[in-house]
């Protein structure tokens, strides 16, 4: 009885807190959909067997076992992470909201246990998340929504690949196979631009090691192609960045912020029209040039690209293996948490080059 008392405490409180807490009841949605993803669940080694199945899933659930054993090959902890395949029923898995002042490339950050500090929040509910956008919006902020259709659990649980990540071509879905387990493998706490940046490295040079390890060349290009591309955009985020900044820090009032924000996306389009446009091998800048000013997207945009420099001298220094180069960054960030990875990383790279 005592038990079930302590049961009926924590319920009654639970019920309070939910309809007092937006905090509580986003944490709840997300579990819904957690536990509803999970127990969608269906072994991707029986879907693949299956006649039932569409060819075109199949052949794409084929890609992604193929693409967990050669992770496996290479060092990575796949662990359970898509071995499985859950139908979301619809386009948008959830959406990825990001704010930042109109006046500082500073995110908005949310914290939450073991990951630490996170410069997004990702909502199942879409409308909650529009509705999240608009009260940073009024409240002078940039906002930024975009969707995702993945997501890593850092192996907590068993990560099912999602319908919504089958819209991708085969390099795209090897190297977010990848990047995902990449996640599993390394990840050092309140660094996210770190975690998603060496993710970005893991996934394309793997897809790229990949294909040609099947003998498609074609592919293996395609992925080095991107990889490249994303290189030539992070510098070119950085730069942008970097004059804002410039404007930034002279404290301007509203009409020379929005005019400096108008001479740096005259600048950004005149780049994406002219040298970074000619450097990009796969990717089309069309929509890029149309964006206007939009801090807390820049940062969306170099979460994924920031110093990738760095991650690709490292990777060079250790062979062009991204089995070496992931051991050795595993090694050398034991313990690291927040900034200090990238200061570890910059210092050991520019030793190795001396």
């Amino acid at each position: 009885m005592i038990f079930l008392a302590l049961v009926a405490a924590i319920f009654a409180g639970y019920g309070t807190a939910y309809l007092a807490s937006d905090d509580v009841r986003y944490i709840t949605r997300a579990g819904f959909e957690e536990t509803r993803i999970l127990k969608s669940r269906q072994p991707i080694s029986r879907l693949v067997r299956d006649s039932s199945v569409k060819p075109n899933v199949r052949r794409s659930l084929e890609l992604v076992l193929a693409a967990r054993d050669f992770a496996a090959q290479l060092g990575l902890e796949a662990k359970e992470t898509y071995t499985a395949y859950a139908d979301v029923g619809r386009d948008t898995l959830l959406l990825v909201l990001q704010a930042a002042p109109k006046d500082c490339i500073c995110p908005h950050t949310w914290k939450y246990p073991i990951v630490g500090k996170i410069p997004y929040k990702g909502f199942f509910d879409l409308e909650a998340a529009r509705r999240e956008a608009a009260r940073f919006a009024a409240r002078g902020y940039d906002t930024y929504l975009r969707p995702s259709g993945a997501f890593s659990t850092l192996g907590w649980f068993n990560d099912p690949l999602l319908s919504t990540a089958l819209t991708r071509d085969s390099v795209e879905l090897a190297a977010t196979v990848f990047h995902e387990i990449a996640h599993n493998t390394l990840y050092v706490k309140s660094a996210t631009p770190f975690n998603e940046s060496f993710a970005q490295l893991v996934g394309y040079r793997s897809a790229e090691a990949f294909f040609r390890a099947r003998g498609d060349t074609v592919r293996a290009r395609q992925a080095a192609d991107r990889w490249h591309d994303e290189t030539v955009l992070a510098d070119y985020y950085a730069a942008l960045v970097a004059r804002l900044e410039t404007l930034y820090v002279t404290k301007p009032d509203s009409a020379a912020l929005e005019e400096g924000r108008r001479q740096a996306a005259a600048w950004a389009r005149s780049q994406l029209e002219g040298p970074v446009g000619r450097w990009l091998r796969t990717y089309r800048v069309s929509r890029l040039t149309e964006r206007p000013i939009n801090n807390a997207q820049l940062i969306g945009a170099r979460i994924y690209r920031t110093r990738l420099d760095l991650f690709e001298r490292w990777h060079q220094q250790h062979g062009g293996d991204i089995r070496q180069s992931v051991s050795a960054l595993e090694t050398l960030m034991a313990g690291a948490q927040g900034d200090s990875a990238f200061v570890r990383l910059e210092r050991a790279v520019n030793e190795r080059s001396e």
